[in-house]
């Protein structure tokens, strides 16, 4: 019997949410063999360039996607914020595990709070997300770019003498590095990222029986609130390219999903809330996008950072 392969990039973090999946898919899979396969992405390989500068859409997924489409491997482990909202024809999302913390965190060893950052202070985050946020917050900062895994990006925070650096929280707890966070930053104004915090299971849209063992590790809300989010992406047409972000819950049947599109700059910030029946999320998060085109969010899209 075939063993069920997990594909996987090979970062720290990566590996845990792989380790994470294939422990809890062997009990179901047995007594198939459950193994990891690992996979390098365009994002591993270039860790100079910045995201948007490298087109934003698939760098950390569409080699993981490529293994399953040539057969290498059976099932693929993202996480689910970097997965482009545009379908894969021959794939298919077919499981969301329970999801993990969606904050972002904010690290420093000379500052206990974001808003105790002294004017013109030095902040590093790889994401343009964050950077656009920080920026709407507090004009004054001085953000840069900083990639590589989360140990690469919490030691440039000491060797490249930065007040502070932004990462997710998910990251830090699953590797057991909470200790190293200093606040989680207010979701009313730094919104995590469509899918922040949550893994997602891709299978070939024709293997039924990998579908069935992966549809085991389903959290039911979860998977109703990021199928929501990634709508409102899609409808949005936005990406790595636009600050976009986004928070939700699910409540006594009632999906509520917060929206907000922002210049790249911060400069400009556009928000909206919207509630539906948890049962069609896909119909939520699609108007929730129109309600922020509405409000000009269209504009902002317009004006993203380009593809390099």
């Amino acid at each position: 019997m075939n063993a069920l392969r997990l594909g996987t990039r090979g970062s720290p973090l990566a590996l845990w949410q792989a380790h994470f999946v294939a422990d809890r898919l062997r009990p179901v899979a047995a007594p198939r063999a459950v193994e990891l396969v690992t996979i390098e992405t365009h994002g591993d390989r270039d860790q100079a360039s910045a995201l948007s500068a490298m087109g934003g859409f698939g760098v950390f997924t569409k080699a993981i996607q490529n293994a399953l489409l040539d057969g290498r491997a059976d099932v693929a482990v993202h996480s689910l914020k970097d997965l482009p909202t545009l379908p894969e024809p021959q794939l298919e999302l077919v499981a969301v595990p329970p999801r993990g913390p969606t904050g972002d965190a904010f690290v420093s060893r000379r500052h206990r709070r974001f808003d105790d950052l002294p004017a013109g202070a030095t902040v590093g985050t790889s994401s343009l997300r964050r950077r656009a946020q920080a920026l709407n917050r507090r004009p004054d900062l001085k953000l840069i770019e900083l990639r590589g895994n989360v140990d690469t990006r919490l030691r440039k925070l000491d060797d490249q003498n930065l007040d502070a650096i932004i990462l997710a929280e998910a990251g830090l707890v699953r590797l057991g590095l909470a200790d190293r966070v200093t606040e989680i930053l207010d979701p009313s104004w730094m919104l995590p990222a469509v899918g922040q915090g949550a893994i997602g299971l891709e299978c070939r849209a024709g293997d039924a029986e990998a579908q069935r063992l992966v549809a085991a590790l389903r959290c039911p809300d979860t998977f109703c609130r990021v199928r929501a989010e990634r709508a409102m992406l899609y409808t949005l047409g936005g990406g790595c390219l636009v600050p976009i972000g986004a928070t939700s819950k699910v409540l006594d049947g009632v999906l509520t999903v917060r929206g907000a599109v922002l210049s790249p700059d911060g400069a400009r910030r556009v928000v909206a809330t919207h509630s539906g029946l948890a049962t069609a999320p896909v119909g939520v998060g699609q108007e929730l996008a129109a309600m922020l085109l509405a409000e000009g969010a269209d504009e902002l899209l317009q004006h993203g950072i380009p593809p390099a």
